[in-house]
């Protein structure tokens, strides 16, 4: 039984997630659909791809993702499909599978090239919906598409390496639900650069000399609990995803704050990192 995913920016208060699914099950009334996100900020293609890079491998192969951010097709923002790693991608040539795919070679990449595309307002449900249950049915890609070779990569989200190595400048490219903040920093990128070296992390005005595996690891649990960091602290750590990320312990976006909001960060700025 296929499996359709859609990510979108459409969030929830208006009809298009429904319309989406609605349109699907009409075709195929039997088939799975999951939704990864419709709360991706307006266009932010960044952060998209951070959601679905960290979600699609939990799906088994051959699982379709609908990729619903910033779609509208121009001649520079294609409609394409791209099967990779046993996946199926459809969404618009705007970077966003090629960060996802950065360090995997793609099996197959197509443009979509249907018969009589409707061409409105609402590509995801007009093209993509119409290519995603193709692929359901078992159809190939040569039927919906024509081959393709000019993926788009967006080089601008990844990290430098400046001063003769000993300096790393990277940016903020997600916040979550709790205001954690998390750049595009990876664990392996940090440790090739790192080469046992003490560090000085800074983000604004805060700096940060140790990176944690887990929330709690801020705790030391030998000393006595009016003595202890805890709730309302700061830590780093590598994330679920091996990412760089900025947290305040057990703290809370919507009262009193997160990393986000409490450091001063936003989307795209900039965190440095010092080798001693």
């Amino acid at each position: 039984m296929a499996i359709i995913t859609l990510t979108t920016d459409f969030g929830l208060k208006d009809h298009f997630v429904g319309t989406l699914k609605g349109t699907i099950y009409k075709e195929l009334p039997d088939v799975k659909i999951v939704d990864i996100s419709h709360n991706v900020s307006p266009f932010n293609i960044q952060e998209c791809a951070y959601i679905l890079e960290n979600s699609y491998k939990s799906f088994p192969e051959g699982t379709i993702h609908i990729v619903g951010v910033d779609s509208e097709p121009t001649p520079e923002n294609q409609h394409i499909i791209v099967h990779v790693d046993g996946h199926y991608f459809i969404s618009a040539n705007n970077g966003v599978i090629g960060l996802i795919i950065s360090e995997k070679k793609p099996e197959k990449v197509v443009q979509v090239n249907i018969p009589n595309p409707l061409h409105g307002s609402f590509p995801v449900m007009d093209v993509f919906v119409q290519v995603a249950c193709h692929i359901a049915r078992g159809g190939t890609l040569e039927v919906v598409g024509k081959p393709f070779d000019t993926l788009k990569e967006l080089r601008e989200f990844t990290p430098t390496v400046s001063d003769n190595g000993n300096k790393i400048i990277g940016n903020v490219i997600y916040i979550d639900n709790y205001g954690n903040v998390v750049t595009n920093i990876h664990k392996n990128f940090f440790e090739a650069y790192r080469k046992g070296r003490d560090f000085e992390l800074t983000a604004r005005n805060t700096k940060v000399k140790k990176i944690h595996n887990k929330y709690s690891d801020i705790i030391n649990f030998d000393l006595e609990k009016g003595q202890r960091k805890g709730a309302g602290d700061l830590l780093a750590l590598y994330n679920s995803a091996n990412y760089i990320e900025l947290a305040i312990y057990k703290s809370d976006l919507n009262t009193v704050g997160g990393a986000s909001t409490l450091l001063g960060l936003d989307y795209r700025d900039t965190v440095t990192i010092n080798f001693m």
